[in-house]
């Protein structure tokens, strides 16, 4: 069982594929919570294996692919990166695709 605090409210789910659409979070394809508007604060307690979000995105390692309409700052990533802005992080083990500035650091 993993655990992702969304605004403040943690909840305990299984799997760790994140989405964050349209003011909705989902865990593996399972909706933990909807009806959010404005900055999502979403964090989760594990590595996740893949992150999409509309918006920009914080997160720690990530197994698999990160896409995010905004900025990303990370850590490692293992795939890819899609960001509509910039992207910061600790290493990428594919390819970047970012609207701004890369910056990783190795």
């Amino acid at each position: 069982m993993n655990r992702i605090i969304v605004n403040g409210i943690t909840i305990d789910v299984e799997g760790n594929n994140i989405s964050i659409q349209n003011g909705t979070v989902k865990v593996n394809g399972v909706k933990v919570k909807d009806g959010l508007s404005g900055k999502v604060d979403v964090k989760f307690e594990g590595d996740l294996a893949s992150l999409q979000a509309d918006g920009n995105v914080e997160c720690g390692n990530v197994q698999g692919d990160v896409d995010a309409g905004g900025s990303v700052h990370c850590g490692n990533v293992e795939g890819n990166i899609d960001a509509g802005g910039s992207v910061q992080g600790s290493g990428v083990g594919g390819d970047i695709d970012a609207g701004g500035s890369v910056s990783i650091h190795k």
